[in-house]
C-alpha cells in the first residue's frame, strides 16, 4: 500500500545553495542539518514527497521553487568527515546521529513568495505552520496539504 504524499518546507541560504543550483545539478543531497527536530523530519520523508524550496538569511527571504524528495533518508556522511563543518564526533556508523535525503529539482516558482506576504496569511495557514510561528527556526519543517495548496497559490 502506497503512503500518501506529504510535504515539506526546506531552508537554505542561496549564498550557500539555491534554487538556481539546485536546478543546475540536478539532485543534490541535503546534508548539514544539525537539529533534532529538523533530523526527525528528515527521517520521516519518502521518495515522492513534496518541498518548498525556502532561501533564508538573504535580502528577501522566501519560497523560492519547488523540489522533490528523491530518496529515503540515510546517514548524513559529513557527520564522519573529521574536515567538514558537519563533523560529529558522537556519531558512529553503527549508530549515526544525523540524516540526509536526496532532493531533486521540480521547478522554480513563477515568482519568488517573499516571507513578509507569508506572514500576511497567518490566520490561514494555522498555528501548525512553523515558518510563521515565533522564535521557530528550524530548517526543515512539516507543511500540511491544506498549507501547501494556499501557498502555491500566492504564486
Amino acid at each position: 500500500m502506497a503512503t500518501r504524499r506529504r510535504y515539506w518546507l526546506m531552508k537554505t541560504e542561496p549564498d550557500t545553495f539555491s534554487i538556481d543550483d539546485l536546478q543546475r545539478v540536478g539532485t543534490e543531497p541535503w546534508n548539514g542539518v544539525r537539529n533534532f527536530q529538523a533530523r526527525n523530519h528528515i527521517r520521516a520523508m519518502q521518495p515522492g514527497d513534496g518541498v518548498l524550496f525556502y532561501h533564508s538569511s538573504c535580502a528577501v527571504p522566501g519560497i523560492a521553487g519547488l523540489a522533490t524528495v528523491a530518496s529515503e533518508p540515510y546517514p548524513d556522511p559529513t557527520q564522519f568527515d573529521p574536515k567538514s563543518d558537519y563533523f560529529d564526533a558522537k556519531s558512529t556508523r553503527e549508530e549515526p546521529r544525523w540524516s540526509l535525503v536526496d532532493v531533486a529539482f521540480e521547478r522554480k516558482l513563477k515568482r519568488a513568495i517573499p516571507l513578509e506576504e507569508i506572514k500576511q496569511h497567518t490566520d490561514a495557514l494555522g498555528e501548525g505552520f512553523a515558518l510563521t510561528q515565533r522564535g521557530s527556526r528550524l530548517s526543515v519543517s512539516p507543511v500540511s496539504a491544506a498549507q501547501w495548496k494556499l501557498l502555491l497559490s500566492l504564486e
